[in-house]
């Protein structure tokens, strides 16, 4: 099995108790009918022994592609017969899932229904949308206001700035961390001193000359300190 399937989180073999399917990463052979698998063939393991889907009696089944989160539920509500696809990830060192495999009239009747409310589910997806964007707006907001708390100085239009940038979502930046979600005093400084570095400072053009980063930082933290001491204390 490992030379088939990466090692990897032994719970992704249960998957919740459902059949799993897995997507090889390197050809394989069915352990039963000796029919060659190719890099990315689907099989299931059985009693360490690969089986193509015809062997593990899975091949009447169809592929559903992760995505559409009401299509794969419904689907599966419906199909009597079922299975997780899963497929190792070298780079995350995790089993991913990729879809599912349901029976076809059971993918048809999902569709169906799928299109039939697809209106009403779009409203509700916007709304949703529309309440987590009003949220964002008042952590942008309030993260602003800790900004001139404790950087009196810092123009209005900046701490604004600063916050929207900082805060600017799936951008992995310290205000999405759960520090500054606290308002976390070291996580603020840490936008600020960002900002200071690329709007008051040379560090931009050190950069740009092939500076390297450290050197560049190291060079303009005099001039970041003093920006951060004035705005402290206006």
């Amino acid at each position: 099995m490992t030379e088939l399937i990466p090692p990897g989180d032994s719970n992704a073999v249960a998957a919740g108790g459902k059949i799993v399917v897995f997507s090889i990463l390197q050809p394989s052979t069915c352990g039963e009918c000796g029919a060659e698998l190719p890099k990315g063939s689907l099989l299931r393991m059985e009693q360490e022994k690969a089986l193509c889907l015809e062997c593990a009696d899975l091949d009447h089944l169809v592929f559903l592609p992760r995505g559409d989160t009401a299509l794969t539920r419904r689907s599966g509500k419906y199909s009597t017969l079922s299975a997780v696809v899963l497929r190792f990830s070298r780079a995350r060192r995790r089993y991913e899932r990729q879809g599912v495999l349901v029976e076809a009239p059971a993918l048809e009747r999902a569709e169906k229904e799928c299109l039939d409310d697809e209106a009403q589910r779009r409203a509700a997806r916007e709304r949703a949308s529309h309440a987590r964007e009003r949220v964002d707006m008042q952590y942008v907001a309030q993260f602003s206001e800790q900004i001139q708390s404790r950087y009196p100085g810092c123009p209005p239009r900046e701490a604004g700035e600063i916050a929207r940038h900082a805060c600017e979502k799936y951008s992995g930046r310290v205000g999405r961390s759960a520090r500054a979600k606290l308002f976390d005093a070291p996580a603020i400084e840490l936008a600020v001193q960002a900002h200071v570095r690329h709007r008051h400072t040379e560090y931009d053009g050190l950069l740009a000359r092939g500076c390297d980063r450290s050197e560049a930082r190291a060079s303009v933290a005099r001039a970041v300190a003093k920006v951060m001491e004035r705005w402290s204390r206006e």
